[in-house]
């Protein structure tokens, strides 16, 4: 048996010599000629292309769905004849970024918790005034049994959890913030409702009419929805008009402005120097910080 085993083994291995000898490439010779055919997506490289991997293509090569800008430009026009003076040119960072409504949702959220004082206060049955007595013996009055008289159950008593003083900030990372302020004015630049003007801003005499009739003017009133006015600082003529002009436009400081603000109305008029001190001011996420050795 084991000499059989042998020559089959002596057999098989001189086939495969002969086979390795008459033949380079095995698997075209186990192929049959009738079944062997071309790959229909087999073609010749060309000779000027290289195969070597280049790092920088990924850098230099653009996006098919959505390329961005290096920058943007935007009209400066003088307040209140809204003459235009000049362009201006901002980086696609500040006035250029897509709409993100979750960033967006969550500034809103972040900014109405910090408003909320948190003062509600009740009294529990311990701070109430008064001795802290049974009122009457627990039986043999005929009546419902009562402890004190500071019973939650009793007019005059302690609240049973009642609210009580607490802070209902929420946390909210400084760069998603600073992130939403530049989204909230890339959609009003993008859908043109971002009117820069020339610093110094103002209007010849505090009159609600005279301020009425510009706003009338150039479509800024009720009728084309509100207007929101940001200036860099505290104009007594401009602020004096729109003081009784609130249903057409509502001005506001540059430090009294918040990202709901900027949500709100249906457009945003800004001096340059206000659109500037915003975008300096709320850039983290852009500007990396600088680890000192120690």
């Amino acid at each position: 048996m084991a000499s059989k085993r042998m020559q089959s083994f002596s057999r098989s291995l001189k086939t495969l010599r002969t086979f390795n000898l008459t033949s380079k490439d095995p698997l075209t010779q186990c192929l049959a000629p009738g079944l062997s055919r071309s790959m229909a997506t087999e073609t010749s490289m060309p000779s000027q292309v290289s195969r070597e991997y280049d790092p920088t293509f990924l850098q230099t090569a653009p996006d098919p769905a959505f390329e961005l800008q290096d920058s943007v430009l935007t009209t400066i026009y003088k307040f209140p004849t809204m003459e235009p003076l000049r362009f201006e040119s901002y980086a696609s960072k500040h006035l250029h970024l897509p709409l993100r409504r979750d960033i967006l949702h969550r500034a809103v959220i972040f900014e109405g918790d910090f408003t909320r004082q948190g003062t509600a206060s009740t009294k529990t049955r311990w701070e109430i005034h008064g001795s802290h007595r049974k009122i009457r013996p627990q039986k043999g009055m005929g009546a419902a049994r009562l402890g004190t008289r500071q019973s939650p159950m009793l007019k005059g008593g302690g609240k049973s959890f009642g609210p009580h003083p607490r802070d209902f900030a929420t946390a909210l990372p400084k760069k998603m913030y600073d992130l939403a302020w530049r989204t909230a004015l890339s959609w009003r630049y993008r859908r043109g409702e971002l009117i820069v003007c020339e610093d110094g801003m103002d209007i010849e005499h505090p009159e609600t009419r005279f301020a009425r009739q510009i706003f009338e003017h150039n479509h800024w009133g009720r009728e084309d929805g509100r207007s929101l006015v940001i200036t860099g600082s505290f104009k007594k003529n401009l602020f004096g008009a729109l003081k009784d002009a609130g249903e057409d436009a509502r001005v506001q400081m540059v430090k009294e402005v918040d990202v709901k603000d900027l949500l709100e109305l249906g457009r945003v008029i800004i001096e340059k120097r206000a659109l500037d001190e915003i975008l300096s001011e709320h850039q983290s996420d852009l500007v990396s910080k600088i680890r000192s050795a120690v």
